[in-house]
């Protein structure tokens, strides 16, 4: 499975069960190094994929595509990845923000 079909899944599994995401409005993008450029928007308790960036994003994260699939899988810790370099985002505080979203999918 590619990471692109990865983030799908999750996205899916996020959107089973939406009460997480309610009141947690939030534009973000992930740059992924080898697969390229893919947002996701969480609005109105749902969270949507765009392949073609339409939107202007509040959070963007710049990760290897190995390192983002073991980051869905909670194979790697986010606080090492951004300590160590393998992830860097330009909004420490909106990202901080979706860790804690994400972290209730594990």
């Amino acid at each position: 499975m590619s990471v692109k079909e990865e983030i799908y899944a999750f996205c899916e599994k996020m959107n089973q069960d939406p009460g997480h995401m309610e009141g947690n409005d939030l534009i973000f993008q992930v740059n992924l190094k080898e697969s390229g450029p893919i947002q996701m928007q969480i609005k109105d308790s749902k969270i949507t994929v765009y392949e073609d960036c339409p939107l202007k994003p509040e959070l963007t994260l710049t990760i290897s595509d190995e390192d983002y699939s073991k980051l869905l899988k909670n194979q790697l810790n986010t606080t090492v990845a951004l300590m160590t370099g393998k992830a860097k985002v330009d909004n420490v505080g909106k990202a901080l923000k979706l860790l804690e979203i994400v972290k209730l999918y594990y």
